[in-house]
């Protein structure tokens, strides 16, 4: 079955994944207990498996795909099924691609300034459940995969994130200027989408643009009348982590 929500079973479409029954289910309450490492695998073995695809700036070679095809039959993480029907993605690489399907909306985090060894991008996708599959991207392209509770992913990102005491916004503060001097910054961008069949169709989009200079955390975001340029975002009450959670409401 496909599930739109763990109680509302649906049929697959033509390009949906067909999940067995009870799966998310019983993947829900395992991520209730602690997280679900789902393992690593490179941008063409997920896109082999039409997985995070429409997140992508630019599609793997048709060599890189082949190749990626091998390696997860070979590991028997895809099994051909008879003819006509679909291809079965076994193992966590299916448990991936179910919750990726069922998700409407993407956290994109993108930094500059990362360590070696740190993931420069991440992404969040937020289930009903109030779980997120979470996608830790490094400089080698290899997707470190986790289905966490979303209040630790939050916190996870959080924590990557640019940091520190948040400087009084100054309508007159130039971002570019900002930007290119800061020590680490990020980009953060919350994308809600419909779906058809396995594709996603892009939707609204909120950006926030984070920035750490000086010890002092810059914080900008689009003007509403001008979506090239940035503006200071008011300060408020809450910290990085609370402003996060706005963004997913």
């Amino acid at each position: 079955m496909s599930d739109a929500d763990a109680k509302d079973p649906r049929a697959p479409g033509p390009s949906e994944a067909s999940v067995p029954e009870g799966l998310v289910a019983a993947v829900v309450n395992l991520v209730g207990t602690g997280p679900v490492l789902l393992g690593a695998y490179t941008i063409a073995e997920l896109t082999a498996v039409d997985a995070v695809v429409d997140f992508l700036e630019t599609r793997p070679s048709d060599e890189a795909l082949t190749e990626a095809v091998r390696s997860l039959a070979a590991r028997q993480l895809i099994v051909a099924g008879p003819p006509g029907e679909q291809v079965q993605v076994r193992g966590d690489l299916g448990i991936t691609v179910a919750f990726e399907q069922r998700a409407r909306m993407v956290l994109d985090a993108r930094a500059t300034g990362t360590s070696p060894g740190e993931p420069w991008r991440i992404l969040l996708l937020p289930q009903p459940e109030r779980i997120c599959l979470m996608f830790s991207i490094d400089t080698f392209g290899v997707h470190q995969i986790g289905l966490y509770k979303l209040d630790q992913a939050l916190s996870i990102l959080t924590a990557w994130l640019p940091k520190g005491p948040r400087v009084e916004p100054d309508p007159a503060a130039d971002a570019d200027s900002v930007l290119a001097s800061s020590e680490r910054s990020a980009l953060v961008t919350v994308t809600h989408y419909t779906t058809q069949g396995s594709a996603e169709i892009a939707g609204t989009s909120t950006d926030l643009i984070l920035a750490r200079r000086h010890g002092g955390l810059h914080a900008f975001s689009r003007d509403p009348q001008d979506r090239d340029k940035l503006v200071p975002s008011p300060r408020e009450s809450k910290d990085v982590y609370g402003t996060l959670i706005d963004l997913l409401t």
